[in-house]
């Protein structure tokens, strides 16, 4: 009977541990906020601190505690583990040392994210850095999609999960930064598939994101001699989109951010509660009657200087409307 039931126990373990590595092999999904950041890793058989620290690249001093336990505790089959993304293990920009490979980390798009946010998210990953590593050639993206948004760096002699290397598209920008950044941001791109050209408005800042367009200046509005686009290059892109289809219709307080783009191509940008990353928003001034006709980048953070607004939109856009810099009443419309 002993021997019966012994041999039904080695036949389990047998059948578990395949599993469980072929779960160890799925793609690495990112948990948490940043600088907070995490992947989940199940027990397999016989596994402890110090064999899945080499799996993924990371002392076993920073696992345990990072899970509230002490290394000196045991672990249980199918346990839940935190594996935490670090300077050691997490790359984001520049190359592995010689004897590592990069398995890329995932972060599942949700609700109305864009791609704004998600950059903003991730240590300001620079939003071309976060197209060209997906091969996204415009900003919009679904529920669901998983996006690259990092690399776990792993010895390629010592993890398990070596095999599952992928070659990083060559770095095209330079570093993002390496300090997270705790600041206050509104953040939008010059290019009508939001690409590289972005710029921000920082509170305080630490280390700017070298994605950011001449690291915008103090006064970065060159408000006399603008030209005028007479609304913007995005006016027929919002007829499209609100042909045959049911208008929304919104009046609130407007403010802006500071930005180089839309002074020389008339692209002309926005964040949006309402609305979706890429709708085209109709802004009307209630004061000079004016409107132009922005691409919305992402919601707006949700951060005390936002309260109250309707939209934030590009400096470039509250110039054509006659605004300035203030804060100013107006109506917005766009396709449901």
């Amino acid at each position: 009977m002993k021997k019966l039931l012994a041999m039904k126990r080695l036949l389990i373990v047998l059948f578990l541990v395949p599993l469980f590595a072929l779960a160890q092999n799925n793609a690495l999904v990112v948990e948490g906020a940043f600088p907070d950041l995490y992947i989940n890793h199940t027990v397999a058989a016989k596994e402890n601190f110090y064999s899945i620290g080499r799996i993924y690249n990371i002392s076993p001093r920073e696992v345990a505690p990072f899970n509230n336990l002490a290394l000196e505790s045991g672990l249980s089959l199918g346990q839940l583990l935190k594996i935490p993304l670090t300077a050691v293990n997490f790359l984001q920009a520049g190359t592995p040392a010689a004897d590592e490979v990069l398995i890329p980390v995932y972060h599942t798009v949700a609700g109305k994210e864009g791609l704004y946010r998600i950059s903003t998210n991730y240590n300001k990953l620079p939003l071309e850095t976060l197209k060209k590593w997906n091969n996204l050639k415009s900003d919009a993206v679904a529920n669901g999609t998983n996006l690259i948004v990092g690399y776990l760096r792993v010895k390629k002699d010592l993890s398990l999960l070596a095999s599952m290397a992928k070659t990083k598209p060559a770095d095209n920008i330079a570093k993002v930064a390496e300090v997270p950044a705790k600041t206050v941001v509104a953040k939008e791109a010059a290019k009508s598939d939001v690409s590289n050209e972005a710029t921000t408005v920082v509170k305080n800042p630490v280390k700017e994101n070298p994605v950011v367009a001449e690291n915008v200046k103090k006064d970065s509005s060159p408000a006399k001699g603008a030209k005028d686009f007479n609304g913007g290059v995005f006016k027929s892109e919002y007829e499209n989109q609100v042909r045959n289809k049911d208008i929304a219709g919104e009046t609130g307080e407007a403010a802006i951010f500071k930005s180089t783009s839309g002074w020389e191509d008339g692209k002309y940008y926005c964040l949006h509660n309402s609305s979706t990353p890429g709708t085209i928003i109709k802004i009307t001034s209630t004061t000079t009657g004016k409107s132009v006709y922005a691409k919305v980048l992402d919601v707006m953070p949700d951060i005390k200087q936002n309260a109250g607004l309707l939209v934030r939109l590009s400096n470039a856009a509250a110039q054509d409307l006659g605004a300035g810099d203030a804060k100013f009443m107006c109506s917005v419309s766009y396709s449901k």
